[in-house]
């Protein structure tokens, strides 16, 4: 056993009632566990205030004091310790509760002098601190430098002591003891290219920094590290799969040329073109193309998404599209289905609601080869589904499809060789996540919008403001234009001052008694979902009253406001995905955000934002600094997010260059047989297989 490898109970100061909490709260099992158990803040404690001079506008404040009273009042839960302290020119309070009554009567001696560490307040028009961090005149002097970490805990930890000070005696417990056994594992020449701390130096100034500047430089050591050991593992997948995944071989284009000439009914986009060629390239080598199209809403991922189908066609292979709802694959088959009928060929659609005699003729037609394109939902990947040979799959809103779900198109094929992948978001995701998260595809992006497209107008409106909205809605739907109203919730919830669904489809109702209204929500049957959408689409209502059910895949050119009821309780991309459902067409379109009057701050930075930018990534980049990556792209289960000191929110310029260095390693020696590289060797080796951040001690 290593040493790090050591159970925490072994540790001074731990034991097994402590090493229980541990374990339960932090997931702290190990020597290595706590040590990069790292701080999340730290306080500047150069300052000792006058107690004369202390007010509750302080967030903290640092006294030197003597304790001269300390009683312990009431019983119960009501049980309190109480000590007043004393400088040259004041008194204060201190109080403690509960469990942590016992520890602090132990520590704390009458008449002894003190630096106290808290928030000032005042309670009885008397300045008092509840639960301060304190300490003797001796430990104090006998600290390096100033800066104080502050350390997670919770309440049952500091019920057995271990607030942040608790921990952080812990671990100057075992620094010295682990600090001879911490193993450099980076080569020297990416220390000096970067000017990088040692990984001990590191590790000894994220919990014990001497100044602010080698407290920037071990953070950065550290995040350095982590990312270049999760960019290794990304790129290294990638590299595996380029060199051993064979792919079909895709080069003739007649199809795709008579499309170009015939039915393309508008100009392509440069960044469209572009994107085409970074997919037939990908085509054209011989290996599995596994493709992300990143696109705004609207700016034509669809018929890039098609003509990379007809090169699976003009190669004698198959294509399926797959998409997250049967409302945005009826969409997908309804606008393909005329360019491939056109073009002579086949397509068809299968989703949940296909009947039985007409799926069962389809799943014998794609056997036959008969079936050029299939466009559906998850019904695609069952079992009894089969190609004659599928060549292409594009997926459609790629993050609502787990990974396991898109490895069961893998299957489709009997020869062995897997179908070309083509996944698409209109989710924009900032670029740090992309090269963490999707570092092992490659990446393409349409940052174009087609012309003509007029930028949606979003303006953001109080309650109290309601009338003005419903008057500007009247004056949009005589003009022949038609008009979403989205709220958060289906039914009222009494917990959530929030309008309903159904309330607000009967308040609508009456304020618009000349107007038709259709209804959409999540718990409707998909026959009642597609009969409202069909209504709407054909105009015969004018008004669409949802959920967020629309917020993917409903394209109606005629629809020309958004109207977002309690837009505050919507996340970024949300707001974003449902904006883009207006905007398509040639007149100016509109998104109206409703809220009450009270908002916090991540609410009004999050309205700002949707009124300020129509720009997704630079609304997704917003969303990430709001939210956190695990939040953002439901990555917490990816494995991926087992993150030790890394914020992707911010450290994107560390992301790239971790990313550039690993990236020249893998080109040059991706079997690290050279002497220098050694040291990344016998780190990848010694974690466990099960662990995906192999920059961890081991």
């Amino acid at each position: 056993m290593s040493f790090f490898e050591k159970k925490i109970e072994f540790l001074k100061g731990v034991g097994p009632p402590r090493a229980a909490v541990l374990q339960k709260e932090l997931a702290i099992f190990t020597f290595a566990d706590l040590l990069q158990h790292y701080p999340f803040r730290y306080e500047d404690r150069s300052t000792i205030h006058l107690i004369k001079n202390i007010n509750e506008e302080m967030p903290f404040a640092q006294v030197k004091a003597k304790v001269v009273q300390l009683d312990t009042v009431g019983d119960g839960p009501k049980k309190r310790l109480v000590a007043v302290v004393q400088d040259s020119t004041g008194v204060m309070e201190l109080v403690w509760f509960r469990a942590s009554i016992r520890f602090v009567e132990k520590a704390l001696e009458y008449g002894k002098e003190y630096i106290f560490y808290g928030k000032p307040t005042l309670f009885n028009y008397t300045l008092n601190m509840a639960h301060p961090e304190f300490e003797t005149l001796e430990e104090a002097e006998n600290k390096v430098g100033v800066l104080q970490p502050v350390y997670n805990s919770t309440e049952s930890l500091r019920n057995f002591g271990l607030d942040s000070k608790g921990i952080y005696k812990l671990i100057i417990n075992l620094l010295d003891l682990a600090l001879p056994h911490v193993t450099e594992t980076l080569p020297r020449y990416l220390l000096q290219e970067h000017h990088l701390l040692a990984k001990a130096d590191a590790v000894k100034n994220i919990h014990i920094p001497t100044s602010f500047e080698k407290l920037d430089q071990a953070k950065f050591r550290l995040k350095f590290e982590e990312l270049f050991y999760v960019q290794w593992r990304i790129l290294g997948q990638k590299t595996n799969r380029h060199q051993t995944i064979p792919g079909y071989v895709f080069k003739s284009l007649p199809l795709v040329n008579q499309f170009y000439k015939e039915q393309l009914p508008f100009d392509l986009t440069n960044a469209q073109k572009r994107v085409i060629r970074e997919i037939y390239q990908d085509l054209t080598k011989g290996r599995q193309m596994n493709r992300l199209v990143q696109g705004d809403v609207g700016s034509g991922k669809t018929i890039v998404a098609f003509i990379s189908m007809l090169m699976a066609v003009d190669n004698q292979t198959q294509a399926c599209l797959m998409a997250p709802t049967e409302i945005l694959a009826d969409q997908h088959f309804v606008g393909l289905k005329p360019y491939a009928e056109a073009l002579g060929l086949k397509i068809a659609k299968l989703t949940g609601s296909t009947k039985k005699k007409e799926r069962e003729s389809i799943h014998q037609a794609l056997i036959d080869g008969e079936i050029h394109f299939l466009v559906g939902t998850h019904a695609l990947l069952e079992d009894v589904v089969k190609f004659k040979t599928l060549g292409l799959c594009v997926i459609d809103e790629q993050h609502r499809f787990g990974v396991a779900q898109r490895a069961k198109l893998w299957a489709k094929n009997t020869n062995g060789i897997p179908p070309h992948i083509l996944v698409m978001t209109a989710t924009p995701i900032p670029r740090t996540l992309a090269m963490t998260l999707y570092g092992d595809l490659d990446v393409s992006v349409i940052d174009e919008m087609p012309a003509g497209r007029k930028p949606i107008k979003t303006v953001h409106r109080y309650d109290s403001s309601r009338l003005a909205v419903f008057g500007f809605i009247r004056e949009e739907i005589r003009s022949g234009r038609q008009v979403y109203v989205v709220y958060p919730l289906i039914e009222e919830n009494l917990k959530l001052d929030l309008k309903d669904l159904i309330d607000g489809y009967e308040s609508l109702s009456r304020a618009f008694p000349e107007y038709q209204l259709s209804i959409v929500h999540g718990r409707m049957k998909s026959a009642d979902k597609d009969f409202e959408m069909q209504r709407f689409i054909k105009k015969e209502t004018q008004i669409m009253v949802a959920t967020t059910v629309i917020e993917v895949g409903v394209n109606v050119p005629n629809a020309s406001v958004m109207l977002i009821e309690n837009a505050e309780r919507f996340g970024l991309a949300q707001l974003h995905q449902l904006r883009g459902r207006v905007g398509r067409g040639a007149d100016q379109s509109y998104c109206i955000l409703m809220t009450n009057s009270k908002l916090s701050k991540d609410s009004r930075t999050r309205i700002d934002t949707m009124v300020r930018t129509n720009n997704g990534f630079e609304i997704a980049d917003v969303d990430l600094k709001l939210r956190g990556p695990g939040d953002l792209m439901g990555t917490k289960q990816s494995g991926l997010m087992d993150l030790l000191i890394t914020d992707l929110a911010s450290d994107g310029e560390i992301v790239k260059l971790a990313r550039e260095s690993a990236e020249k390693i893998l080109d040059t020696d991706s079997q690290l047989i050279q002497p220098q590289h050694e040291c990344i060797k016998i780190q990848i080796a010694s974690q466990n297989k099960n662990s995906s951040n192999w920059a961890r001690i081991s």
